[in-house]
């Protein structure tokens, strides 16, 4: 094990992938010479060269047409977008030609690509750079979803999502580049699709989340752990396919559930979770689902309005003890 940032996590999943198979490269806007908005890239282009680190003209539509085509033609290409935000560009691409050949080919033609980059809310970078669009892509079939929590799951999801011939929807929070954390050093760590982690095991509630809202869900458990409050913390990791068994499993032993994440509450992943819950574990819960997530406003740039913007543990303890109440 190393000790390493999230960021650096996902770069050495690529530079492996890379190494490992001739037919991963990567593109994107400012990948190679500027090695990425946020580092990601860094010293690939100059390790793998111009052919296999793509930089590419400020054109969403072209670099998922891109990698769209290209895997479609048997390479697998890892496609970075500067911003989920700016991603809406590709909607076309991405809905109606990526998620969709292997279905209208009859499984001849695959599209193994990953679409990747920084998604959720950021640091004052307002309403256009700091939305969770992860609802969006979940209601499309044909994509996997994946969003990493933690340094070792960014390394082990990302090499997955380059194996797989599905596309893939990647989404790192910009507020996770940062963290730091033990990421395996073998080559062939990977984590599969599917598979939920329990983070903190717990008797009274199960905390249901992913990506940067898994660390809130904590910090949360920690405090009520001082009143005896046990709660067990689910991070799904994949919210597709999702670890529905996991999650089942958990509520039928805790008989309470909040469900969290940063992006808007109205018609979201929290509220698809909700009702999954409801569908398949009403005759356990002992209180109804607590949704938690962010006001149905655009994000503010203000730091003390963006704050008030943004859910956190607080959020968290106080559908908590609604749900305990």
């Amino acid at each position: 094990m190393s000790v390493m940032r999230y960021a650096e996590a996902l770069r050495l999943a690529m530079t492996e992938e890379m190494e490992r198979d001739d037919r991963v490269f990567i593109c994107g806007e400012e990948v190679g010479q500027y090695q990425g908005t946020f580092r990601v890239t860094e010293g690939l282009l100059e390790r793998f060269g111009a052919r296999r680190v793509v930089d590419t003209p400020i054109s969403e539509t072209g670099i998922s047409g891109l990698a769209t085509g290209s895997a479609m033609a048997g390479l697998r290409p890892i496609a970075e977008f500067m911003t989920w935000s700016f991603a809406l560009e590709a909607m076309d691409v991405l809905v109606n030609h990526a998620a969709k050949i292997t279905y209208m080919s009859g499984g001849r033609v695959k599209c193994p690509a990953v679409f990747r980059g920084p998604a959720g809310t950021g640091n004052q970078l307002s309403a256009q750079h700091s939305q969770s669009l992860e609802a969006w892509y979940a209601h499309i079939p044909g994509f996997k979803i994946a969003m990493p929590a933690t340094p070792e799951d960014a390394k082990g999801l990302l090499k997955t999502a380059i194996r797989d011939d599905s596309p893939v929807i990647f989404m790192e929070h910009a507020g996770l580049y940062a963290q730091r954390g033990e990421v395996p050093d073998d080559p062939e760590f990977t984590v599969p699709f599917g598979l939920a982690a329990i983070r903190r095991t717990g008797s009274d509630v199960t905390l249901i989340s992913y990506s940067h809202m898994v660390g809130s869900c904590l910090k949360a458990a920690e405090v009520l752990e001082k009143e005896g409050v046990s709660c067990e913390v689910i991070d799904l990791r994949t919210i597709v396919p999702l670890d529905t068994e996991a999650i089942t499993a958990s509520i039928r032993h805790t008989h309470r559930a909040v469900v969290a994440q940063e992006e808007w509450k109205s018609v979201s992943i929290v509220s698809e979770l909700a009702s999954l819950i409801y569908e398949l574990c009403f005759d356990d819960l002992d209180a109804p689902v607590e949704r938690v997530g962010g006001p149905m406003t655009p994000m503010p740039y203000a730091k003390n309005l963006e704050r008030a913007a943004i859910p956190n543990e607080k959020n968290v303890i106080e559908a908590i003890r609604k749900v305990l109440a």
